[in-house]
């Protein structure tokens, strides 16, 4: 068997962060509460280039019209289509809940794609 080389793997790394880029927050039955792309201005991917891991973040606040305080947000999901799908990558995160226009959640989701 053939190992595939440093550049597939960041071959591999461009495909996700041009494909895999809807992040969906989730309560903590698994409920989905908003489903965001890069598009939207709360949504931004933080790592630099080359690096292995690849960092999606969303910032949610209370005063944001698509969040209905109270709200619990405990997992971030990965998909490639903006409704429905199979998620790719899942993230539990320490339960946080948005109780007023104040609050504000931050989250970053990493999926690895191990060799450089």
């Amino acid at each position: 068997m053939a190992e595939i080389t440093s550049a597939a793997y960041q071959n591999l790394r461009d495909y996700i962060q041009s494909n895999w880029k809807y992040i969906e927050l989730q309560d903590d039955l698994g409920s989905p509460i908003v489903r965001l792309s890069p598009s939207d201005s709360r949504v931004t991917w933080t790592h630099l280039a080359g690096e292995q891991t690849l960092k999606l973040q969303v910032i949610i606040k209370g005063s944001d019209a698509d969040i209905i305080a109270p709200k619990t947000f405990a997992k971030s999901v990965i998909y490639n289509v903006a409704s429905g799908g199979v998620p790719f990558s899942t993230e539990s995160f320490t339960a946080f809940t948005i109780e007023s226009d104040q609050d504000e959640l931050t989250v970053i989701h990493n999926i690895e794609v191990p060799k450089v």
